[in-house]
């Protein structure tokens, strides 16, 4: 089940990737509508991201994904994803 998510999430980001590879701070400034320094369910969901995987993604639980946050949960997916 693990490698299903990882591989559908590394999917989805691929198309706010770079061309050298997966560049977190372009997801987040994508995915962070508002301008606000954080990604609300609201801008994660309308950035086609599935609103379940939001809380795996929202560690310290304050109801917003912060840059911190995203570039360790794409670095925890890529680094699973090579295994």
């Amino acid at each position: 089940m693990r490698i299903v998510i990882v591989a559908a999430a590394l999917a989805a980001f691929a198309t706010a990737a770079s061309a050298q590879g997966f560049d977190p701070a372009a997801i987040f400034k994508q995915f962070d509508a508002n301008n606000d320094g954080g990604i609300s369910k609201e801008e994660w969901t309308a950035a086609g991201r599935p609103a379940e995987r939001f809380d795996a993604v929202d560690t310290d639980k304050d109801g917003k994904v912060s840059q911190a946050e995203l570039t360790a949960a794409i670095q925890k997916m890529m680094q699973q994803g090579g295994q």
